[in-house]
């Protein structure tokens, strides 16, 4: 059960990554018209085709052929879509801190302070007062 789970969710990530929209798929048939239009008026194959609405050709086709501006509008694939991606790497190297334990039992003193771990970072010119 978890393999079908983790193949249906990583086809799913795939087509999502595609950009592939239900509405796309719904209007394959117009792209299919589209094409036939175009075999038979300028004689175009589909490649030809595909690259007129999709490719290099695009602004040229667009340009030349205002009349089809309606019907270009309505082939699959026009959406735009921007997307934004902010991938953090994050390398968590905590250092190793040694405990001390300084157990100090029966001392009569004002102040104790206790480190609950060392580092040689701490070693600097100021520090809490320690008990001597």
């Amino acid at each position: 059960m978890f393999k079908i789970t983790s193949i249906t969710v990583s086809l799913l990530i795939l087509v999502q990554s595609f950009n592939i929209h239900f509405k796309d798929i719904v209007e394959l048939d117009e792209l299919f018209e589209h094409a036939q239009f175009h075999a038979e008026e300028y004689g175009d194959n589909f490649l030809v085709f595909i690259s007129k609405h999709y490719g290099e050709l695009k602004a040229e086709h667009s340009q030349n052929h205002q009349e089809e501006k309606e019907e270009h509008e309505q082939l699959p694939f026009q959406h735009q879509c921007q997307t934004a991606l902010l991938s953090a790497f994050v390398l968590n190297q905590t250092p190793d801190y040694p405990l001390e334990i300084d157990l100090a039992l029966g001392l009569d003193s004002n102040f104790f302070y206790q480190a609950s771990y060392h580092s040689l970072t701490q070693e600097e010119l100021l520090q809490p007062p320690r008990q001597a």
